[in-house]
Protein backbone atom coordinates (compact mmCIF):
# COMPACT_ATOMS: atom_id res chain seq x y z
CA UNK A 1 0.00 0.00 0.00
CA UNK A 2 1.30 3.67 -1.06
CA UNK A 3 -0.18 4.98 2.18
CA UNK A 4 1.42 4.96 5.37
CA UNK A 5 -0.72 4.60 9.01
CA UNK A 6 0.41 6.97 11.41
CA UNK A 7 -1.50 6.38 14.84
CA UNK A 8 -4.63 5.30 12.99
CA UNK A 9 -5.05 7.87 10.40
CA UNK A 10 -3.69 6.24 6.79
CA UNK A 11 -1.62 9.26 5.00
CA UNK A 12 -0.66 9.55 1.91
CA UNK A 13 2.67 11.69 0.67
CA UNK A 14 4.40 12.83 3.13
CA UNK A 15 3.32 13.54 6.45
CA UNK A 16 2.52 17.51 7.50
CA UNK A 17 3.27 17.78 10.72
CA UNK A 18 0.97 20.50 11.61
CA UNK A 19 -2.20 18.45 8.91
CA UNK A 20 -1.53 15.29 11.17
CA UNK A 21 -2.00 16.79 14.28
CA UNK A 22 -4.74 18.17 13.48
CA UNK A 23 -6.47 14.52 11.48
CA UNK A 24 -5.13 13.23 15.07
CA UNK A 25 -7.63 15.86 16.73
CA UNK A 26 -10.41 14.65 14.47
CA UNK A 27 -9.91 10.92 15.05
CA UNK A 28 -10.43 11.32 18.57
CA UNK A 29 -13.57 13.94 18.81
CA UNK A 30 -16.95 12.05 17.98
CA UNK A 31 -17.63 8.61 16.57
CA UNK A 32 -15.17 8.59 13.96
CA UNK A 33 -14.93 5.49 11.58
CA UNK A 34 -11.85 6.39 10.02
CA UNK A 35 -9.76 9.12 9.62
CA UNK A 36 -7.60 9.87 6.22
CA UNK A 37 -4.87 12.51 4.57
CA UNK A 38 -4.89 13.26 0.97
CA UNK A 39 -1.27 13.93 -0.55
CA UNK A 40 -1.74 17.38 -1.13
CA UNK A 41 -2.55 17.80 2.38
CA UNK A 42 -1.95 20.90 4.83
CA UNK A 43 -3.19 22.91 7.55
CA UNK A 44 -6.81 23.97 7.24
CA UNK A 45 -9.54 25.51 9.88
CA UNK A 46 -10.32 22.73 12.18
CA UNK A 47 -10.00 19.91 9.79
CA UNK A 48 -6.76 19.75 7.72
CA UNK A 49 -7.32 20.21 3.94
CA UNK A 50 -7.08 17.11 2.03
CA UNK A 51 -8.42 15.74 4.84
CA UNK A 52 -11.15 12.82 5.34
CA UNK A 53 -13.37 12.00 8.42
CA UNK A 54 -15.82 9.28 7.87
CA UNK A 55 -18.42 9.65 10.97
CA UNK A 56 -20.79 7.16 11.92
CA UNK A 57 -24.14 9.32 11.84
CA UNK A 58 -22.59 12.60 12.62
CA UNK A 59 -21.68 15.40 10.34
CA UNK A 60 -19.13 18.16 10.36
CA UNK A 61 -20.33 21.93 9.49
CA UNK A 62 -16.58 22.82 10.29
CA UNK A 63 -15.17 20.22 8.82
CA UNK A 64 -16.82 20.71 5.71
CA UNK A 65 -16.14 24.20 5.85
CA UNK A 66 -17.15 28.12 4.76
CA UNK A 67 -16.60 26.90 0.84
CA UNK A 68 -19.31 24.67 0.85
CA UNK A 69 -19.04 22.65 -2.46
CA UNK A 70 -16.13 24.19 -3.74
CA UNK A 71 -15.37 22.56 -6.81
CA UNK A 72 -14.14 22.27 -10.43
CA UNK A 73 -16.20 22.55 -13.67
CA UNK A 74 -14.06 21.74 -16.83
CA UNK A 75 -15.18 21.46 -20.70
CA UNK A 76 -13.36 20.20 -23.78
CA UNK A 77 -14.14 22.79 -26.34
CA UNK A 78 -14.40 21.81 -30.17
CA UNK A 79 -11.20 23.87 -30.93
CA UNK A 80 -7.69 23.80 -31.05
CA UNK A 81 -5.23 25.64 -29.42
CA UNK A 82 -4.14 27.22 -33.36
CA UNK A 83 -7.77 28.14 -33.58
CA UNK A 84 -6.85 30.88 -30.03
CA UNK A 85 -3.69 31.38 -30.09
CA UNK A 86 -3.22 34.58 -32.21
CA UNK A 87 -6.16 36.07 -30.27
CA UNK A 88 -5.42 34.45 -26.79
CA UNK A 89 -4.53 38.52 -24.59
CA UNK A 90 -7.55 39.34 -25.97
CA UNK A 91 -10.05 36.44 -25.24
CA UNK A 92 -8.03 36.37 -21.59
CA UNK A 93 -9.02 40.17 -21.28
CA UNK A 94 -12.54 39.86 -22.04
CA UNK A 95 -12.90 36.83 -19.55
CA UNK A 96 -11.35 39.17 -17.05
CA UNK A 97 -13.76 42.14 -17.74
CA UNK A 98 -16.82 39.86 -18.12
CA UNK A 99 -16.78 37.64 -15.35
CA UNK A 100 -17.09 38.75 -12.20
CA UNK A 101 -14.29 38.07 -9.77
CA UNK A 102 -13.48 39.50 -6.35
CA UNK A 103 -16.83 40.21 -4.53
CA UNK A 104 -18.68 42.63 -6.58
CA UNK A 105 -20.02 42.18 -9.87
CA UNK A 106 -18.45 43.58 -12.93
CA UNK A 107 -21.91 43.56 -14.65
CA UNK A 108 -25.79 43.74 -13.92
CA UNK A 109 -27.06 41.07 -15.06
CA UNK A 110 -29.91 38.70 -13.05
CA UNK A 111 -29.12 35.40 -13.20
CA UNK A 112 -31.95 33.41 -12.18
CA UNK A 113 -32.04 29.79 -11.57
CA UNK A 114 -34.60 27.33 -10.80
CA UNK A 115 -32.69 26.28 -7.40
CA UNK A 116 -34.39 29.57 -5.81
CA UNK A 117 -37.60 27.95 -6.03
CA UNK A 118 -35.89 24.71 -4.00
CA UNK A 119 -37.64 23.57 -1.05
CA UNK A 120 -35.16 23.36 1.16
CA UNK A 121 -34.64 27.27 1.50
CA UNK A 122 -37.65 26.59 4.00
CA UNK A 123 -34.51 25.24 6.09
CA UNK A 124 -33.70 29.37 6.40
CA UNK A 125 -37.26 30.48 7.19
CA UNK A 126 -37.45 27.90 10.04
CA UNK A 127 -34.52 29.53 11.44
CA UNK A 128 -36.50 32.79 10.99
CA UNK A 129 -37.43 35.10 7.92
CA UNK A 130 -34.81 37.60 8.57
CA UNK A 131 -31.95 34.73 7.93
CA UNK A 132 -33.98 33.24 4.73
CA UNK A 133 -34.45 36.48 3.07
CA UNK A 134 -30.69 38.14 3.99
CA UNK A 135 -29.22 34.45 2.53
CA UNK A 136 -31.64 34.20 -0.46
CA UNK A 137 -30.73 37.87 -1.36
CA UNK A 138 -27.21 37.00 -0.85
CA UNK A 139 -27.40 34.06 -3.16
CA UNK A 140 -29.09 35.50 -5.65
CA UNK A 141 -27.19 38.92 -6.23
CA UNK A 142 -23.64 36.63 -6.40
CA UNK A 143 -24.63 33.84 -8.30
CA UNK A 144 -22.34 33.72 -10.82
CA UNK A 145 -19.72 35.05 -9.33
CA UNK A 146 -16.17 33.61 -9.01
CA UNK A 147 -14.80 35.40 -5.55
CA UNK A 148 -11.02 35.89 -5.39
CA UNK A 149 -8.29 33.72 -3.14
CA UNK A 150 -7.60 30.20 -5.33
CA UNK A 151 -10.53 30.43 -7.56
CA UNK A 152 -9.89 30.41 -11.13
CA UNK A 153 -11.01 30.49 -14.78
CA UNK A 154 -8.53 28.99 -17.22
CA UNK A 155 -8.16 27.62 -20.55
CA UNK A 156 -5.75 24.73 -21.26
CA UNK A 157 -3.79 22.79 -23.56
CA UNK A 158 -4.77 19.41 -24.17
CA UNK A 159 -1.66 17.70 -24.15
CA UNK A 160 -1.40 14.83 -27.33
CA UNK A 161 -4.42 16.70 -29.33
CA UNK A 162 -4.47 20.21 -28.50
CA UNK A 163 -7.90 20.65 -28.01
CA UNK A 164 -8.83 23.41 -25.46
CA UNK A 165 -10.68 22.99 -22.39
CA UNK A 166 -11.92 25.66 -20.34
CA UNK A 167 -12.09 24.58 -16.60
CA UNK A 168 -13.18 26.89 -13.17
CA UNK A 169 -12.85 26.24 -9.47
CA UNK A 170 -15.18 28.28 -6.99
CA UNK A 171 -17.77 27.42 -4.73
CA UNK A 172 -21.17 28.66 -3.19
CA UNK A 173 -20.16 32.22 -2.21
CA UNK A 174 -21.13 34.31 0.70
CA UNK A 175 -24.19 32.25 0.68
CA UNK A 176 -22.30 29.08 1.53
CA UNK A 177 -20.12 31.19 3.93
CA UNK A 178 -22.92 32.62 5.93
CA UNK A 179 -24.83 28.90 6.09
CA UNK A 180 -21.81 27.52 7.73
CA UNK A 181 -21.00 30.66 10.11
CA UNK A 182 -24.69 30.25 10.95
CA UNK A 183 -25.12 26.19 12.13
CA UNK A 184 -21.77 26.53 13.93
CA UNK A 185 -23.42 29.88 15.27
CA UNK A 186 -26.15 27.55 16.13
CA UNK A 187 -24.33 24.54 17.27
CA UNK A 188 -23.00 26.84 20.03
CA UNK A 189 -26.23 28.62 21.00
CA UNK A 190 -25.59 31.61 19.45
CA UNK A 191 -27.65 33.05 16.94
CA UNK A 192 -27.56 32.36 13.33
CA UNK A 193 -26.12 35.63 11.95
CA UNK A 194 -24.01 36.81 15.21
CA UNK A 195 -20.59 37.75 14.64
CA UNK A 196 -19.06 34.09 15.29
CA UNK A 197 -15.52 34.25 17.40
CA UNK A 198 -14.06 32.54 14.66
CA UNK A 199 -12.44 28.96 14.38
CA UNK A 200 -8.99 28.57 16.12
CA UNK A 201 -6.77 26.58 13.81
CA UNK A 202 -6.59 23.21 15.91
CA UNK A 203 -9.76 23.20 17.87
CA UNK A 204 -11.14 20.12 17.54
CA UNK A 205 -14.22 19.70 14.87
CA UNK A 206 -17.98 20.65 15.40
CA UNK A 207 -20.37 17.94 15.17
CA UNK A 208 -24.52 17.47 14.88
CA UNK A 209 -25.70 14.15 14.66
CA UNK A 210 -27.54 13.65 11.95
CA UNK A 211 -31.01 12.21 13.48
CA UNK A 212 -31.21 15.90 15.30
CA UNK A 213 -33.07 18.75 14.11
CA UNK A 214 -29.93 20.75 13.46
CA UNK A 215 -28.27 18.68 11.97
CA UNK A 216 -30.94 17.52 9.33
CA UNK A 217 -31.08 21.32 8.86
CA UNK A 218 -27.43 21.38 7.98
CA UNK A 219 -27.44 18.60 5.50
CA UNK A 220 -30.43 20.20 4.05
CA UNK A 221 -28.60 23.23 3.53
CA UNK A 222 -25.51 22.03 3.17
CA UNK A 223 -26.72 20.29 -0.10
CA UNK A 224 -28.81 23.51 -0.67
CA UNK A 225 -25.09 25.25 -1.07
CA UNK A 226 -24.49 22.80 -3.12
CA UNK A 227 -26.45 22.94 -5.80
CA UNK A 228 -25.67 26.91 -5.64
CA UNK A 229 -21.74 26.39 -6.20
CA UNK A 230 -22.86 23.54 -9.58
CA UNK A 231 -25.15 26.49 -10.95
CA UNK A 232 -22.31 29.37 -10.30
CA UNK A 233 -19.93 27.26 -12.54
CA UNK A 234 -22.21 25.84 -14.95
CA UNK A 235 -23.14 29.63 -15.46
CA UNK A 236 -19.33 30.66 -16.21
CA UNK A 237 -18.45 27.82 -18.06
CA UNK A 238 -21.44 29.23 -20.51
CA UNK A 239 -20.12 32.51 -20.60
CA UNK A 240 -17.10 31.51 -21.69
CA UNK A 241 -18.11 29.03 -24.43
CA UNK A 242 -20.24 31.86 -25.64
CA UNK A 243 -16.86 34.06 -25.33
CA UNK A 244 -14.91 31.45 -28.03
CA UNK A 245 -18.26 31.01 -29.76
CA UNK A 246 -17.82 26.67 -29.48
CA UNK A 247 -19.56 24.25 -27.61
CA UNK A 248 -18.07 21.33 -24.84
CA UNK A 249 -18.43 17.81 -26.21
CA UNK A 250 -17.20 16.70 -22.91
CA UNK A 251 -17.40 18.01 -19.34
CA UNK A 252 -16.19 17.04 -15.92
CA UNK A 253 -17.80 18.08 -12.92
CA UNK A 254 -16.95 17.92 -9.28
CA UNK A 255 -16.58 19.51 -6.20
CA UNK A 256 -14.18 18.48 -2.88
CA UNK A 257 -15.77 20.18 0.50
CA UNK A 258 -18.72 18.59 1.63
CA UNK A 259 -20.15 15.95 3.28
CA UNK A 260 -21.79 13.04 1.62
CA UNK A 261 -23.74 10.41 2.69
CA UNK A 262 -21.94 6.50 1.25
CA UNK A 263 -21.76 2.98 2.42
CA UNK A 264 -18.66 1.69 2.90
CA UNK A 265 -17.69 -1.73 4.25
CA UNK A 266 -21.89 -2.98 4.34
CA UNK A 267 -22.56 0.31 6.18
CA UNK A 268 -24.05 3.77 5.71
CA UNK A 269 -21.49 6.29 7.36
CA UNK A 270 -20.94 10.02 6.28
CA UNK A 271 -17.83 11.16 4.71
CA UNK A 272 -16.66 14.41 5.01
CA UNK A 273 -13.91 15.74 2.13
CA UNK A 274 -12.82 18.63 2.63
CA UNK A 275 -10.30 19.31 0.01
CA UNK A 276 -10.44 16.25 -1.31
CA UNK A 277 -12.07 14.54 -4.24
CA UNK A 278 -14.30 11.47 -4.41
CA UNK A 279 -13.00 8.88 -6.47
CA UNK A 280 -15.30 6.05 -6.93
CA UNK A 281 -14.41 3.18 -9.15
CA UNK A 282 -15.41 4.70 -12.56
CA UNK A 283 -16.08 8.20 -11.22
CA UNK A 284 -14.44 11.39 -12.97
CA UNK A 285 -13.04 14.38 -11.76
CA UNK A 286 -10.47 17.48 -12.25
CA UNK A 287 -7.76 17.91 -10.34
CA UNK A 288 -6.27 21.63 -10.72
CA UNK A 289 -2.48 22.18 -10.28
CA UNK A 290 -1.06 25.53 -9.94
CA UNK A 291 -1.03 27.99 -12.89
CA UNK A 292 2.78 26.80 -14.03
CA UNK A 293 2.04 23.30 -13.78
CA UNK A 294 -0.43 20.78 -15.60
CA UNK A 295 -4.02 19.72 -13.81
CA UNK A 296 -5.65 16.73 -14.98
CA UNK A 297 -8.60 14.82 -15.41
CA UNK A 298 -8.91 11.33 -13.42
CA UNK A 299 -11.07 8.48 -13.46
CA UNK A 300 -11.42 6.28 -9.91
CA UNK A 301 -9.89 2.86 -9.90
CA UNK A 302 -11.48 -0.29 -8.34
CA UNK A 303 -8.59 -1.36 -6.04
CA UNK A 304 -7.94 -2.68 -2.33
CA UNK A 305 -6.13 0.47 -1.62
CA UNK A 306 -9.45 2.96 -3.27
CA UNK A 307 -11.79 0.73 -0.69
CA UNK A 308 -9.29 1.83 2.13
CA UNK A 309 -9.29 5.39 0.81
CA UNK A 310 -13.12 5.42 1.02
CA UNK A 311 -12.79 6.31 -2.87
CA UNK A 312 -10.92 9.68 -2.11
CA UNK A 313 -8.12 11.45 -3.55
CA UNK A 314 -6.56 14.43 -3.73
CA UNK A 315 -8.32 17.60 -5.08
CA UNK A 316 -4.57 19.85 -5.87
CA UNK A 317 -1.14 19.73 -5.38
CA UNK A 318 -1.38 21.16 -2.11
CA UNK A 319 0.38 24.36 -0.50
CA UNK A 320 3.78 24.43 0.77
CA UNK A 321 3.29 28.07 1.80
CA UNK A 322 1.31 29.96 3.50
CA UNK A 323 -0.64 32.81 1.87
CA UNK A 324 0.88 35.56 4.10
CA UNK A 325 4.53 33.42 3.96
CA UNK A 326 4.33 34.29 0.05
CA UNK A 327 2.84 37.45 -0.21
CA UNK A 328 3.43 39.13 3.11
CA UNK A 329 0.96 40.86 5.41
CA UNK A 330 -1.85 42.89 3.92
CA UNK A 331 -2.30 46.25 5.98
CA UNK A 332 -5.84 47.09 4.29
CA UNK A 333 -6.00 50.81 5.35
CA UNK A 334 -2.95 51.79 3.48
CA UNK A 335 -3.18 48.94 1.06
CA UNK A 336 0.83 48.16 1.28
CA UNK A 337 2.23 44.59 1.83
CA UNK A 338 5.26 44.20 3.85
CA UNK A 339 7.52 40.89 3.66
CA UNK A 340 6.71 37.78 1.39
CA UNK A 341 9.12 35.64 0.36
CA UNK A 342 7.76 35.78 -3.59
CA UNK A 343 7.86 38.95 -5.42
CA UNK A 344 5.18 40.14 -8.70
CA UNK A 345 8.66 39.74 -10.76
CA UNK A 346 9.50 35.97 -9.58
CA UNK A 347 5.74 34.88 -10.18
CA UNK A 348 5.52 36.55 -13.72
CA UNK A 349 8.70 35.31 -15.18
CA UNK A 350 7.97 31.68 -14.08
CA UNK A 351 4.41 32.13 -15.73
CA UNK A 352 5.72 33.88 -18.93
CA UNK A 353 7.88 30.74 -19.08
CA UNK A 354 5.47 28.11 -19.04
CA UNK A 355 3.82 29.60 -21.64
CA UNK A 356 0.68 31.51 -19.66
CA UNK A 357 -1.48 34.45 -20.29
CA UNK A 358 -2.02 35.97 -16.90
CA UNK A 359 -4.44 37.99 -15.96
CA UNK A 360 -5.20 38.92 -12.21
CA UNK A 361 -3.57 36.57 -9.01
CA UNK A 362 -1.26 38.20 -6.28
CA UNK A 363 1.88 35.74 -5.52
CA UNK A 364 -0.01 34.07 -2.82
CA UNK A 365 -1.04 32.06 -6.26
CA UNK A 366 2.16 31.71 -7.71
CA UNK A 367 3.55 28.21 -8.47
CA UNK A 368 6.35 28.56 -5.93
CA UNK A 369 3.46 28.01 -3.58
CA UNK A 370 2.11 24.44 -4.73
CA UNK A 371 3.60 21.30 -4.79
CA UNK A 372 3.98 19.33 -8.20
CA UNK A 373 1.09 18.24 -8.84
CA UNK A 374 2.80 15.13 -10.68
CA UNK A 375 4.17 14.42 -6.81
CA UNK A 376 0.61 13.89 -5.26
CA UNK A 377 -0.90 12.34 -7.96
CA UNK A 378 2.24 9.47 -8.10
CA UNK A 379 1.43 8.80 -4.52
CA UNK A 380 -2.23 7.99 -5.20
CA UNK A 381 -1.41 5.68 -8.60
CA UNK A 382 -3.32 2.42 -7.41
CA UNK A 383 -6.32 4.38 -6.92
CA UNK A 384 -6.39 7.08 -9.69
CA UNK A 385 -6.10 6.87 -13.97
CA UNK A 386 -4.89 9.78 -14.98
CA UNK A 387 -7.55 9.94 -18.67
CA UNK A 388 -6.05 13.67 -19.79
CA UNK A 389 -3.22 16.06 -19.00
CA UNK A 390 -3.95 20.34 -19.39
CA UNK A 391 -1.56 22.61 -19.69
CA UNK A 392 -2.69 26.42 -18.50
CA UNK A 393 -2.11 28.64 -21.66
CA UNK A 394 -4.77 31.60 -19.88
CA UNK A 395 -5.57 32.13 -16.55
CA UNK A 396 -7.78 34.63 -14.83
CA UNK A 397 -7.97 35.31 -11.23
CA UNK A 398 -9.04 38.16 -8.92
CA UNK A 399 -6.71 40.85 -8.58
CA UNK A 400 -3.83 40.55 -6.16
CA UNK A 401 -5.13 42.67 -3.11
CA UNK A 402 -8.78 42.04 -3.99
CA UNK A 403 -10.39 41.86 -0.28
CA UNK A 404 -12.88 38.94 -0.35
CA UNK A 405 -14.10 37.45 3.01
CA UNK A 406 -15.66 34.33 0.93
CA UNK A 407 -12.38 33.27 -0.40
CA UNK A 408 -11.23 29.47 0.10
Amino acid sequence: MAYKNIDGVRVWGNPDSGALAQAKTCAETGNVVQTLLMADHHKGYSQPIGGVVVYDGQISPSGVGYDIACGNKAVRTSLSVEDIQPGLAGIMDEIARRISFGVGRVNNEKVGHDLFDDPDWAVFMAVGKQEHDKLKALAQSQLGTVGSGNHFVDLFEEAGTGRVWIANHFGSRGFGHKTASGFINLAAGRDFLASAPGEKMDQPPILLDLSSELGDMYYRAMKLAGRYAYAGRDYVIRQVLAMLGTEADLEVHNHHNYAWKETHNGKEVVVVRKGATPSAPGQVGFIGGSMGDISVVVKGKDSIESKDSYYSTVHGAGRIMSRTEAAGKMNWKTRTRSGGQISTEQMLEAVRDFGVELRGAGTDESPFVYRKLQEVLDAHAETIEVMHVLKPIGVCMAGADEFDPYKD
